[in-house]
């Protein structure tokens, strides 16, 4: 008997919300954040991006920069990408691929679990 059967690529999890989705919105179940590449209606399959490379808002202002490699989190309370994880709130999206300045309103994440 197999201990485990091959689902797919697992680029994409399979999600359906109780509310509206929009596109590019951030969705945290658990521990696993993924990206609404499309927008999905409430009670209707659709699929959360939990691989690939997003620009993901960020705050601005003095102590914002993000350095290139440094692990990023997901604040759901401010809906922005930081790199504190508040104490185990805000939950990991992913490495900076790029840095973000200061004034940079978003920061470049490669997604990972």
């Amino acid at each position: 008997m197999a201990l485990a059967t091959f689902i797919h690529e697992g680029r994409s999890i399979d999600y359906t919300p109780g509310s509206d989705v929009a596109a590019g919105a951030v969705v945290v179940q658990g521990e696993l954040v993924g990206i609404a590449k499309l927008d999905i209606k409430a009670n209707t399959l659709g699929a959360l991006a939990v691989a690939g490379v997003f620009d993901i808002a960020k705050a601005t202002g003095g102590g914002t920069a993000i350095t290139a490699g440094a692990f990023v989190h997901w604040d759901s309370t401010n809906s922005i990408a930081t790199t504190a994880d508040g104490g185990g709130a805000n939950k990991r999206i992913g490495k900076a691929v790029a840095a973000a300045a200061t004034t940079d309103a978003t920061v470049r994440v490669r997604l990972s679990q």
